[in-house]
């Protein structure tokens, strides 16, 4: 009996030995498919058992990807308590230094961590690799660099030689990835050497999707994209990343009924263990499907249970655009001005600034002081998304100069329209054309004709094809340092933009700002022919214009003053 009994606990020893010894790679695979509340309940399982290193690794990653900062900062920190000089939690470490700006400090770290592995240690690589593609302010040449030393086996006898894994391949994807441009290649051509290895690896054909998109190839993403689902139906990040696809508000992305299809995807193979997040998701398809009010009872039912910071404030944005985009900028505004009160301005997000500026702008006030106030907190809101949000991406920027634009900051939409003309390369952005065009349009709006007559000489140097529209603004942009048509400032800008062909290309309302400077200058000068000239096109255009009648007034009492004077000049003269 006691020999059963110790085959029994023998063989539970074993068993509870293979579980854990399978326990960080069930983690892992949980990890894979974006299941990260689960993969915290695993590595922390495992810890309970036994301390190790890559436990508490994953666990930190498991936490960053829940957005928990502190809570991966904890666990990295723990680990190391546990398991002194680690080389992963070493590399962990410097991850943490990246998240909070400290760029040297987070680089001896990971130079610490390669060089007591030698640079030889997956795990080790590719968390250095991995800080530095995806945290912001990441070396992204060294991530490379870090996993090419992990490949390279030139020159190694056999038993050095490192066994290159999918996760590897990977990694190096991401790296060439990150560093874009004539990287994307390397990159497919990376991920393809992952999919040799392990031909049903969704992430990797995801990761090629990615790389597409960064391309502007959209179809060729989207197909990726499905092909992952395709290949393995339950892997969530590719659904998701359909889903984010489809509420991009750009050209040929924004569909809100295939955004809630594909989310509901996800949510059926999503974490069942991350009940908040699917919560979330759930107020977040009828947001989607224009169901506002289910949205607004659906978030508003599981606020109080947000306790945490990321939670809160994701419910608490998606109630407001709920209330906001139901025409109740109101209610919109009290959730979100509630919510600042509660957490201040420090811990605000792009998006609740984002929010913010959209909700004031939209408030509708018959108090013209009020309406002045919330315009100037509208476009002030603005600037802290633009001034945080520093994704140098060209649909960006122009959301934020075509939003100063309609909130009227003239000054603010020249400066982002500004930016797009100088930021980014002809390549980068194709669109610069009407960049420069608004630039120099609101310059003048913004009442700074030096400005605005720059822009508009570059804009004609730069697109001479467009000359007739440049020298129609430029000549605008004078107008503004000749108000009285005193000085002929705006002459030789609309004196050309007639002789090529401008008029034809121009609308009528358009036309009269030249037409009526034309008029007034020669009226000024006393040119009556040329006055004539440009008062029956000023009178073509509108026959009451008030100023081509002044004039006339003011012609006709001049002659009939000097009518009189002659009259009385000849009487004189007869006696």
């Amino acid at each position: 009996m006691n020999r059963r009994k110790s085959l029994i606990v023998a063989l539970l020893c074993v068993a509870t030995n293979g579980v854990m010894a399978q326990s960080v790679e069930d983690g892992l695979k949980d990890i894979y498919y974006g299941k990260y509340q689960s993969a915290k309940q695993t590595f922390e399982k495992v810890i309970a058992s036994k301390p190790d290193d890559r436990a508490y690794y994953y666990l930190g990653i498991a936490e960053l990807s829940l957005e928990n900062k502190d809570a991966a900062a904890a666990t990295f920190q723990k680990g190391l308590t546990a398991v002194p000089n680690s080389p992963l939690l070493q590399a962990a470490m410097g991850r943490i230094d990246l998240i909070n700006g400290d760029a040297a400090a987070a680089k001896q770290k990971f130079e610490a961590a390669s060089t007591a592995t030698q640079g030889r240690n997956g795990d080790v690589a590719r968390a250095i690799a991995d800080a530095n593609t995806s945290v912001k302010g990441g070396d992204r040449g060294y991530a490379l660099s870090v996993m090419e030393k992990l490949l390279n086996n030139e020159g190694r006898k056999k038993k050095e030689q490192y066994t290159a894994t999918a996760a590897d391949y990977i990694e190096l994807g991401d790296a060439y990835r990150v560093l874009g441009g004539e990287n994307g290649g390397k990159a497919i051509t990376t991920y393809e050497k992952a999919l040799e290895l392990e031909p049903n690896n969704a992430e990797a054909i995801m990761k090629q999707g990615l790389v597409n998109y960064n391309a502007k190839l959209l179809q060729e993403a989207v197909n990726e994209w499905t092909k992952a689902v395709a290949t393995d139906p339950n892997y969530g990040p590719a659904y998701f990343e359909l889903f984010e696809f489809y509420i991009t508000p750009k050209k040929n992305q924004l569909s809100w009924d295939k955004a809630a299809e594909y989310l509901q995807k996800y949510m059926e193979v999503g974490d069942p263990a991350d009940k908040l997040k699917n919560e979330y998701y759930l107020a977040a398809i009828s947001f989607y499907k224009k169901d506002y009010d289910a949205a607004i009872n659906k978030a508003k039912s599981v606020l109080p249970q947000a306790a945490d910071e990321a939670n809160k404030g994701k419910f608490t944005r998606l109630l407001a655009d709920a209330y906001l985009q139901k025409g109740d900028s109101l209610n919109a505004k009290s959730t979100m001005d509630e919510y600042v009160k509660s957490v201040g301005d420090a811990k605000l997000q792009p998006n609740d600034f984002k929010l913010l500026s959209e909700i004031y702008g939209r408030l509708k006030i018959t108090d013209s002081a009020q309406a002045a106030l919330n315009d100037s907190l509208a476009s002030f809101y603005l600037e802290k998304y633009a001034t945080l949000d520093t994704t140098k991406d060209v649909d960006h920027y122009r959301e934020v100069a075509d939003k100063f634009k309609s909130l009227r900051d003239y000054d603010r939409a020249a400066e982002w329209y500004g930016k797009l003309t100088t930021d980014f390369t002809d390549e980068q952005n194709t669109g610069k054309i009407q960049d420069y065009f608004w630039k120099g349009t609101m310059e003048i709006y913004a009442n700074k004709p030096t400005d605005a007559d720059s822009t508009f000489g570059t804009f004609v140097q730069k697109y001479p094809n467009q000359e007739a529209l440049g020298l129609y603004w430029r000549g605008r942009a004078n107008m503004l340092n000749d108000r009285e048509a005193k000085e002929g400032a705006a002459i030789p800008y609309f004196q050309k933009f007639f002789e090529v062909g401008g008029e034809s290309k121009m609308k009528p309302n358009l036309l009269m700002y030249p037409y009526q400077y034309m008029m007034i200058y020669y009226y000024n000068k006393d040119d009556k022919d040329n006055l004539k000239t440009w008062m029956d096109k000023v009178l073509s255009l509108n026959p009451n214009d008030p100023a081509a009648k002044q004039i006339q007034e003011n012609l006709a009492s001049t002659a009939k003053a000097a009518s009189k004077a002659a009259a009385k000049s000849g009487n004189q003269n007869k006696k």
